[in-house]
């Protein structure tokens, strides 16, 4: 942190017109600082800015000798299904004594979130907004900052059969671990990506990768990160994964297990044996509890792996990027024997993935070989129904925050007791207006899906930390209860006039935009009172 310490950072100056003059000295904290510059006490950098420079976070500015946070702060808008209301808005703040000249303040369905909102760490002081609203008669308030977060990080689903690398390989970006891989889901593989440890616990290179994958990654920007034994990635949030180059299109319908139990039926009649290929569990039709119930008989078709329960098969290959995330690319390699005293020429056999991706249609020849036949139309429109059946491969990036230490002495002088409240429903967490799941346990510990917050929703500084947005919503008299800052609690108007409380550092304008229609309003009633 040393480093950043009284640098003048931002290569870019706020304003071309403005430029750094050199004046006489002044103390801050017991050292010399020019007379141009600005200490910058947002975070503990303590960035001196030079006028018309901003600090190293690009998110605070030196304009005419005032300190100002650059961008605007964002308030969420009800959705109201209109097209034209989706277009964001940018809406000053006004000086004190000037007249307001929008028409937003008679619009209740307003939400002002963390988004540029700024930040009070470490929070000696009360958070930036504290915001007094009344829905369905009861009046509520909503405590909004930007939280800084060392301990943080990302679980990113990515929805493929295929091997992407050994369970706890490291993940890198830029040559730098910033994660590993964690263990499989059903239909998905697992990275869990930055913390603590990564952040602050190894070199200063490792952790300003690691905070630039996760803003990248946060702010749904693309990133290739490369997997140690495994895959190279491009991920964007909510988009499909790339994987060695080859874009992903489709989630399996299940393992190959569940396959057969899903289509058995359907296949009666025209086939007589399906081998559903899945690295996880293969399944064998007529082995399986799903084949017998139909009336289909044994084949004599056994494959490699290890027999499970009847027609479920482990480990029939090793992982790859091949059919059903083997390293399969002839699914006759599976087979192990064909048993000569049960199976027959003219025998037809499907081999097929669990996404229907890859599929071949068999008939045994007169010395019990599979050979390979044009696939029946009836045996080929139940393939299609199981690629049909296959959800779009995407990427699913969660950000998990730990919002604890001095963050909650911007809402209250008593900080257990936000803590207490949030644990007994009493306090809706949201991040950006969007919903957060918080884990039991101590602490506030809370995930949210990037794809829910408003576009560019994160921010970092270079200790290295992420910034995201948090606002607690309650009820008036449960934050009077809690100890909360009564006497800097604003309406609606008044921060839309005069911004945050504490002036250093106020947003310059507003940005209004939709929720999403996919969240509940952030200021519903019910969400408070259960």
């Amino acid at each position: 942190m040393t480093e950043h310490t009284r640098v003048d950072y931002g290569a870019d100056d706020v304003d071309a017109k403005m430029r750094a003059t050199p004046g006489p000295t002044r103390i801050h904290d017991g050292q010399s600082v020019a007379a141009s510059k600005i200490v910058c006490s947002a975070c503990p950098v303590l960035c001196n800015i030079s006028e018309g420079r901003t600090g190293a976070c690009d998110r605070y500015a030196n304009v005419a000798g005032a300190l100002i946070r650059v961008d605007p702060v964002v308030m969420l808008r009800k959705h109201d299904g209109s097209e034209t209301a989706k277009a964001a808005t940018l809406v000053p703040f006004v000086r004190e004594g000037e007249a307001w000249q929008g028409d937003i303040l008679a619009d209740e369905r307003l939400f002002v979130t963390g988004i540029g909102a700024s930040s009070t760490y470490p929070d000696y002081k009360p958070a930036p907004f504290i915001v007094a609203s009344q829905v369905d008669g009861i009046d509520m308030v909503t405590v909004v900052t930007e939280a800084i977060f060392s301990y943080c990080s990302y679980r990113v689903k990515i929805d493929t059969d295929r091997f992407l690398g050994p369970e706890q390989a490291s993940v890198r970006y830029r040559g730098e671990v910033v994660g590993h891989v964690t263990t499989a889901e059903y239909g998905s593989q697992m990275l869990s990506l930055g913390g603590v440890h990564h952040l602050t616990g190894g070199s200063k290179k490792e952790g300003r990768a690691t905070c630039d994958v996760m803003l990248a990654l946060g702010n749904r920007d693309a990133v290739e990160v490369t997997i140690d034994g495994g895959a190279t990635l491009a991920l964007t949030a909510g988009r499909a994964p790339i994987v060695d180059g080859v874009l992903e299109q489709r989630m399996r319908v299940g393992c190959g297990s569940a396959t057969i139990g899903i289509f058995a039926p359907q296949w009666l009649g025209h086939v007589d044996e399906v081998i559903v290929v899945d690295d996880h569990i293969t399944g064998v039709l007529s082995e399986h509890q799903a084949g017998r119930y139909i009336g289909i008989g044994r084949s004599g078709i056994r494959v490699r792996g290890r027999k499970s329960t009847p027609g479920r098969y482990f480990q029939v290959a090793n992982p790859g990027t091949g059919w059903g995330g083997t390293d399969v690319s002839d699914p006759l390699e599976i087979i192990e024997s064909i048993d000569a005293r049960i199976a027959w020429p003219g025998l037809r056999l499907l081999m097929v993935s669990t996404t229907g991706e890859h599929h071949a249609y068999f008939e045994l020849d007169s010395g019990l070989r599979p050979v390979p036949k044009e696939m029946p139309e009836a045996v080929a429109r139940v393939v299609a129904r199981i690629g049909e059946n296959c959800e779009p491969s995407l990427t699913s990036v969660l950000f998990v925050g730990g919002a604890g230490g001095s963050l909650r002495a911007g809402a209250t002088d008593n900080p257990i007791l936000l803590t207490r409240a949030i644990k007994r429903a009493l306090v809706n967490v949201t991040a950006g207006g969007a919903p957060t799941y918080v884990w039991p346990g101590g602490g506030i510990t809370f995930m949210v899906d990037v794809t829910r917050m408003p576009l560019h929703a994160f921010g970092s500084v270079p200790t290295p930390a992420l910034v995201a947005p948090l606002e607690f919503t309650l009820r008036m008299a449960d934050f009077a209860a809690l100890g909360g800052h009564m006497q800097y609690v604003k309406s609606l108007d008044e921060v839309l006039r005069h911004g945050s409380y504490h002036v250093d550092g106020a947003p310059q304008g507003l940005v209004l935009a939709n929720a999403s229609a996919a969240n509940p309003w952030p200021l519903s009633a019910l969400a408070m009172l259960g």
